[in-house]
């Protein structure tokens, strides 16, 4: 068993973080709404100007489970209240600090860059 440097940990984690947020299809809007006030996967799809939270109209369920991946990267946390965790999420410390070189527009992913997501979202030990 090795090892590792804590700060390459967070490294690969900063990384891997950003490299999905330019391939979801969340714009910073949304990222800066979660940071103010939790937010649901059926709040989001329900509002009106859901063009200026993501790049494309998405379904109850595939937002849902975008947000499960991005609470598995660190990037958002279940919101917790008095009967425990809620369908709502948050921003995390990691993810304020993934979005820190982005503060208007998240860029777009290349086709690498795509493909190395979806590898890592798919097929996580291959």
């Amino acid at each position: 068993m090795t090892l590792q440097d804590p700060s390459e940990l967070t490294r690969h984690a900063l990384g891997r973080a950003r490299q999905a947020l330019c391939c979801l299809p969340f714009q910073r809007s949304f990222y800066r709404n979660v940071e103010e006030a939790a937010l649901s996967s059926t709040e989001l799809v329900a509002q009106s100007d859901w063009s200026f939270q993501t790049r494309r109209r998405l379904n109850a369920r595939e937002t849902e489970d975008l947000l499960i991946w991005l609470i598995q990267l660190g990037v958002l946390r279940r919101e917790v209240d008095g009967q425990g965790l809620t369908e709502r999420v948050r921003l995390t410390p990691l993810g304020r600090e993934v979005l820190m070189p982005w503060p208007e527009t998240i860029p777009s992913a290349g086709l690498g860059s795509r493909f190395m997501h979806w590898c890592r979202r798919n097929r996580p030990r291959w």
